[in-house]
């Protein structure tokens, strides 16, 4: 009997030793020097990942340039109901619109959105919520230059061919857990693919992704006389906030950070700016546009806890430091942009 158990421990054991091993990325590694030599700031990278990251981020082809009628969408009489857009040529119109439908609704068609019997009717919620969703990509490609540069975002950035984006949040209370002193597990202690597989908090993102959220944790003096830090919890939560930025990036903290002063701006890469404005970029986006759409989802739509779906740095990026390695698909669709006055 003791034997067997033996046996049956040894066997379980290399199971879970070989199920381990599967998820280790196996040699050769590709690195790159990012900063100073004798500080760590190495990029590494596995080539194969990086073929399979190529395959599945690459841009659709922009359809020819619309022959302009001359005619505003605003001025036509054929088109009713247009809340945006309506600034922009008739043909340019049409041309969206139909880059619009294989960009997020390519099986389904424009039926969608649309009501075939009237196409200016807005029962249906994805009409609405499309059209805050115009507005948000215009914000973005206009307001948010800081962080989107002039590449900009389109509708394929975070959709990529599906209705909805594969990378969204809702808040999160993780599974059951007991009453009392241990009603609380501070968001710790669960594997989440959100923040990299670790036991970190499991969700920074309701904390962090919220306008006047203090991600800084780092203090720039000892104790006691400098102040005090943040506690323990908000310091693994910022950790785990930056787990997510290199999982949904690809890279690892020397991307944005000199690893010699976490801290330092001056000693910082160029990336930590845009970086930096895109957490910011985020924040807007939730609580501008997602947030304003919270009565407009039916129930099947929401979260858990009821509230609307919100967006992260893996919306866009997945998986890669540019979405779509910085290929620009705004600049042939400019009426992405709000036009100037």
């Amino acid at each position: 009997m003791k034997y067997g158990l033996a046996f049956i421990a040894i066997i379980v054991g290399s199971l879970l030793t070989l199920a381990m091993m599967l998820q280790w990325e196996r040699p050769p590694m590709a690195s790159t020097q990012l900063g100073p030599r004798g500080v760590g700031m190495v990029l590494t990278q596995n080539p194969r990942t990086e073929a399979i990251l190529k395959s599945k981020n690459i841009a659709p082809e922009s359809d020819p340039p619309a022959q302009l009628s001359g005619i505003k969408v605003k001025d036509s009489p054929d088109y009713q109901n247009v809340k945006v857009l309506g600034d922009i040529d008739v043909e340019e119109f049409n041309r969206l619109m139909g880059a619009i439908t294989n960009w997020i609704a390519p099986d389904e068609g424009c039926t969608y959105c649309h009501n075939p019997e009237n196409m200016a009717d807005d029962s249906l919620y994805t009409k609405v919520v499309a059209r805050r969703m115009l507005q948000m990509t215009r914000q973005i490609n206009t307001m948010w230059t800081p962080h989107v540069q002039q590449t900009g975002v389109t509708c394929y950035t975070c959709h990529r061919g599906h209705a909805v984006p594969a990378n969204i949040w809702f808040k999160n209370d993780g599974p059951p857990h007991a009453e009392g002193m241990s009603a609380s597990r501070q968001g710790e202690g669960l594997a989440s693919k959100s923040v990299g597989m670790t036991s970190l908090p499991y969700d920074p993102f309701t904390t962090l992704l919220a306008k006047g959220a203090q991600i800084r944790v780092d203090g720039t003096e000892a104790l006691p006389t400098g102040k005090p830090g943040a506690s323990i919890h908000d310091t693994e939560v910022t950790y785990a906030l930056m787990i997510h930025m290199s999982e949904a990036l690809g890279v690892n903290c020397t991307f944005c950070h000199n690893s010699r002063q976490f801290a330092s701006w001056s000693e910082s890469r160029p990336q930590r700016v845009p970086a930096w404005h895109g957490l910011r970029m985020v924040t807007d986006v939730n609580e501008t546009f997602m947030a304003s759409l919270q009565g407009t989802f039916p129930k099947n739509r929401l979260g858990p806890l009821g509230d609307v779906a919100k967006v992260n740095c893996a919306t866009c990026h997945q998986g890669v430091n540019k979405p779509l390695y910085g290929v620009s698909m705004v600049k042939d669709y400019p009426e992405l942009r709000i036009p100037n006055p």
